[in-house]
């Protein structure tokens, strides 16, 4: 007789790692004040963290929160649908409609939520969801719990998606959901010419935007960066990156963010974002519409790592953004060089399959407005000692910083 258990009885590939001493996940960090953290004994410059704009660690945003643990306590208790939603709520609703050039927002108490919750809501019976095969995960389980028919085209490959959804009946209702950008190659979806082609199609737009909101557009997203705001029916947006906190929002016309309002089941059935995460939120915004200085210095820092790795003779994929990645494709070889930076002093992600497609494993970077240029030369110095010693890179005569240098 089978047991249900047996599956986890014989997963051992992550036991494996653990005896090898290369086990990258569930690492604990013991302190963090953002581009610099403390992992297990030492000091590592922090590369790898989705924190951009460096606002955690900003004292107005953490006074925020503490001014709303005193006022409101740590928890609502129930879901926005009942007994739930604060006037913290509704003023970051309304707020977060005006950052990115909508009608209306919902907040809920997850990004994860907000995708699941919203395409499950409006994608029905006889209904099509079609999505980059880059997508999200939890696109990805949205559209599994949608009643309607997911497909998928080639990443940021245009054509496929005009053949896919040419092949879509005319009368069907049809929802295309891109990120902005991606989370893994750090590339911008070619919005302009997605537009172009579900107008033709009769298709409506959803952007995922929770690694662009607060980086690209000035801070207010892929949709304002292409000027396409009003061309773009749904934005939808993350607190855990730019915004210092955590949750979720969907932002769009009234009409339609009152119906997910009252159809989306993550929303419904789920505890309201508690008043501390929502006031940090907030706060990020504030700072987001009111010093714009903290985006230009995100790209600058992002763009000196960028030329830098590159004159080192990394593989920075299709990166446009201060997400870098560094493909080194072989995954033992991956989780070796995670091991062997963080014993020179530097955190970053290793990503393997599922996370990447086969032969495509790499490190994940990312930097913030808080990088000083110290962190990221004491990055670069880690990443060409490393590179050399496992044969990533040329073994080169002189160290490099970023290009021109």
């Amino acid at each position: 007789m089978a047991d249900l258990f047996d599956k986890a009885k014989n997963y051992t590939i992550a036991k494996d790692a653990i005896k090898l001493g290369i086990y990258p996940y569930f690492r604990a960090l013991s302190d963090t004040e953002g581009a610099v953290a403390r992992f297990e004994g030492k000091d590592v410059v922090m590369i790898g963290s989705n924190n951009y704009l460096g606002l955690t660690t900003d004292p107005r945003v953490r006074q925020a929160a503490i001014d709303a643990v005193n006022r409101y306590g740590t928890s609502v208790t129930g879901s926005r649908f009942l007994n739930g939603t604060l006037e913290l709520h509704l003023e970051l609703d309304k707020r977060l409609a005006k950052f990115v050039g909508k009608e209306a927002a919902l907040v809920f108490s997850t990004g994860y939520q907000t995708n699941v919750g919203t395409i499950s809501a409006l994608v029905g019976k006889g209904d099509y969801v079609i999505i980059d095969k880059d997508d999200h995960a939890s696109i990805v389980d949205g559209c599994s719990m949608a009643r309607g028919e997911m497909r998928r085209f080639r990443h940021n490959d245009i054509s496929s998606l005009d053949t896919l959804l040419s092949q879509l009946p005319a009368d069907a209702g049809k929802l295309v959901i891109v990120d902005g950008v991606y989370s893994m190659g750090g590339d911008i979806a070619p919005l302009p010419e997605i537009v172009e082609i579900c107008k033709r199609h009769g298709a409506r737009i959803m952007v995922d935007d929770a690694h662009g909101i607060g980086v690209t557009g000035g801070g207010r997203g892929t949709a304002h960066h292409f000027g396409l705001t009003d061309e773009v029916d749904l934005i939808m947006g993350t607190f855990s990156k730019s915004f210092a906190s955590i949750g979720g929002f969907i932002a769009g016309s009234e009409e339609v963010v009152h119906y997910i309002q009252h159809n989306a089941r993550a929303l419904i059935f789920s505890a309201a974002l508690p008043a501390p995460q929502a006031a940090a939120a907030l706060a990020a915004l504030d700072i987001m519409e009111t010093e714009p200085q903290h985006v230009e210095r995100m790209w600058e820092n992002a763009e000196y790592m960028r030329a830098g790795l590159k004159k080192l003779g990394y593989d920075t994929g299709p990166s446009n953004t201060p997400i870098i990645p560094v493909v080194l494709r072989d995954d033992l070889r991956t989780a070796i060089a995670w091991h062997a930076l963080i014993e020179e002093g530097v955190y970053t992600n290793p990503v393997v399959p599922p996370g990447v497609p086969p032969g495509q494993s790499l490190l994940r970077t990312s930097y913030m407005a808080t990088h000083e240029r110290e962190h990221l030369d004491r990055a670069l110095r880690a990443f060409k000692i490393v590179g050399e010693r496992l044969d990533f890179i040329p073994v080169q005569a002189e160290a490099v910083s970023a290009a021109g240098d």
